[in-house]
């Protein structure tokens, strides 16, 4: 018997049955499609363009990469998004199919067909046309999860306006900054969002970020009555969307736009304090979503899908409002949280609605796994979910023992794993497991979707070996990447095509290795100052100038992240104040504060877990602070590295102290 050595992962194969039936059936189907990609990269990607999406006028130009690092793909052909999500399937005799089944969050339970979701989009885009809104003009969509947010998406691509979507958990600040560099002409937002039995605003926040300066672009809000409460109305600006959409026809001929066309904008956090403006185009993009929904999530005509995330994220933008509408399926569109009125919604819902593929976030599956060992009640067992076939995971990688128990208790060890990396900048899957394919390792995304050229480098770009950690690269342009920062080029360059990489290789900005044997692919975390809190990016620059413009308190601050059970990593904050350096309550009352101002600049998905004073920061004799150190002091690992350049080694001691 070979000596098992204790750290070596189980492989699981898919089920026989799944891998037959697949969309993409069995490895030697998926050699197949990487040869294709490596013999005619540009083929490849024409002949899925050509399959998956209808072209008003078809494409003779493929990739265009004279003006590296800015590429194009498909640039003379002409689409529209939305006549290829809605239109195309009712043209297919899909008019009566469920496109979405919407739940809200106090259980309410709504279905919107194919051609009601097309009425409803032609509708909003009428009024968007009537309020003078025209092709390349943004708009902001500020909403909780809704029909009306899908269909607001979809209304904006229809008439060639380009979509910026803000998180309805980002502060009034944020959302101003977000309308002053899009320079957005008009909102879409409701009176009220539902979490957990909570009535939360957001209209009140569209009106604060308003009041704050900057956002002169815009003329109008529109506001859809979710809650009915009573809200504040600016006369002359401010408008319900129902009233207007009500007097408009369900028709509305669509715009055909350019295959560049930036289809939206999408504000990420990167490095460097502001946030990043990622401009998508609309037909790599949008074949991009549709084909990783076939092949990743191998979508059938009578599948229900189930993507968690929040439109306000670009997971929420792919899986949600446009990939599987693009190839015709039917979804769950859920209002709430997981754990109202318990941790056994997600559960119930699956069961409820005969949910077939379920795609969610590491975050949520440990949240559920320590409410389902404190409370029978809630654990997955309780349900029926027979009718799951497909698992997907998404937003950061997922720990081997989460992957197991999802498995096994979620899935009945039945159902493959997706294990998806990819970003707010790739637009789609670009490593991940390929269900009727890919042996699966629990907490590796395997192999690179067909046609990514993924690698691994060192930090002069040379291909690292198998075995050995070090920087994700991309090495060819795909149809579906980040076309610019808005309103920054150079930024672009400098964040994504280095000089470091001759500006040849498109930089993911995380670390990953390979297996030795398998040469499968796992993340290994952020190589620059982003943390992944919750599977969403943070910048602790960002969130360092947030404590740091608490200016009658805080002299300085350096933000940090250190591993968390839930959320993976967590934001610790070292803080010096503009006064001696406080214990006890008033420590606790401080950094009450300074949580709340963080929240209030960014929102509350930034707030700090662990905030630590001290007189000083750790810092070298030129003055540069030491993060390295703080990483071990935020761990609360005993200090191993050399502090012989470090000008005060008795402030460790302080920051070591939690609060």
């Amino acid at each position: 018997m070979s000596q098992q050595h204790h750290h070596e992962l189980p492989v699981i194969h898919p089920p026989e049955a799944f891998a037959k039936n697949a969309n993409v059936s069995g490895m030697a189907a998926y050699e197949a499609l990487i040869k294709r990609a490596e013999e005619d990269y540009e083929g490849f990607w024409a002949d899925q363009a050509r399959r998956l999406l209808h072209w008003q006028k078809p494409f003779t130009k493929i990739l265009d990469e004279s003006k590296a690092p800015f590429f194009t793909w498909f640039e003379d052909g002409l689409l529209n998004a939305s006549y290829n999500c809605l239109d195309r399937n009712i043209e297919r005799g899909l008019g009566d199919k469920t496109a979405i089944i919407f739940e809200a969050d106090d259980g309410q339970v709504t279905r919107t067909s194919y051609a009601q979701l097309l009425a409803k989009t032609c509708q909003y885009a009428n009024v968007l046309k009537s309020l003078g809104i025209q092709k390349g003009d943004r708009v902001i969509i500020y909403i909780s999860m809704s029909v009306d947010g899908v269909a607001a998406m979809q209304a904006c691509a229809r008439i060639g306006a380009t979509h910026s979507v803000v998180f309805g958990g980002f502060s009034a600040q944020s959302l101003r900054d977000r309308i002053e560099d899009t320079g957005a002409k008009l909102i879409i937002t409701a009176d009220n969002q539902m979490r957990g039995g909570k009535q939360l605003p957001l209209k009140s926040i569209v009106d604060e970020a308003l009041s704050l300066g900057g956002c002169e672009s815009i003329h109008k809000v529109l506001v859809v009555k979710r809650s009915g409460a009573d809200i504040a109305m600016t006369a002359g600006r401010d408008v319900w969307l129902a009233e207007l959409a009500n007097q408009q026809p369900t028709t509305c001929e669509p715009v055909w736009v350019e295959a560049e066309h930036p289809l939206f904008l999408l504000y990420t956090s990167g490095s460097t304090g502001k946030p990043k403006g990622v401009q998508h185009s609309t037909g790599g993009y949008l074949m991009h979503a549709a084909l990783t929904t076939e092949w990743t999530f191998d979508l059938k005509y009578d599948d229900v899908f189930w993507c968690t995330a929040d439109i306000g994220w670009v997971t929420g933008h792919t899986y949600i409002a446009y990939g599987p509408l693009a190839l015709g399926g039917t979804q769950v569109v859920f209002e709430g949280v997981p754990t109202y009125p318990d941790a056994g919604r997600f559960w119930k819902m699956i069961q409820d609605h005969q949910v077939s593929i379920f795609y969610t976030a590491p975050t949520a599956i440990r949240s559920l796994i320590k409410a389902a060992e404190g409370t029978a009640a809630v654990h997955p067992d309780r349900y029926n979910l027979n009718s799951l076939r497909l698992l997907g995971s998404v937003g950061e990688p997922i720990n081997p023992a989460a992957w197991e128990w999802y498995h096994q208790h979620v899935g009945g060890s039945r159902c493959p794993i997706v294990d998806t990396f990819w970003q707010t900048e790739t637009g789609g899957h670009m490593i991940t497991p390929l269900p009727g394919v890919t042996p699966m390792v629990p907490g590796s995304c395997t192999l690179p979707f067909p046609g990514i050229q993924a690698a691994i480098v060192d930090e002069a770009g040379h291909d690292m070996p198998n075995g050995e950690g070090g920087i994700l690269v991309v090495k060819r342009p795909w149809p579906s990447m980040i076309r610019t920062i808005w309103g920054d080029p150079e930024r672009f360059k400098k964040s994504y095509y280095p000089e470091e990489f001759k500006g040849k290789y498109y930089l993911a900005g995380d670390g990953a290795i390979r297996d030795a044997k398998t040469g499968y692919f796992t993340i290994t975390g952020r190589i620059d100052d982003v943390l992944n809190v919750s599977g969403h990016r943070m910048g602790t620059m960002e969130i360092e100038s947030a404590l740091v413009s608490c200016t009658d308190l805080v002299a300085e601050a350096a933000v940090v992240g250190r591993p968390d059970d839930t959320t993976g990593e967590a934001i610790c904050a070292f803080v010096v104040l503009k006064r001696s350096r406080p214990t006890g309550d008033e420590a606790k009352q401080i950094a009450k504060i300074l949580r709340d101002h963080v929240g209030k600049e960014i929102g509350p998905i930034a707030k700090p877990k662990d905030i630590r004073f001290g007189d000083n920061l750790p810092k070298t004799r030129s003055g540069k602070i030491m993060r390295r150190l703080l990483r071990s002091v935020a761990k609360g690992e005993a200090i191993t590295q050399d502090i012989s350049t470090l000008e005060n080694p008795a402030i460790l001691e302080q920051l070591a102290d939690n609060h």
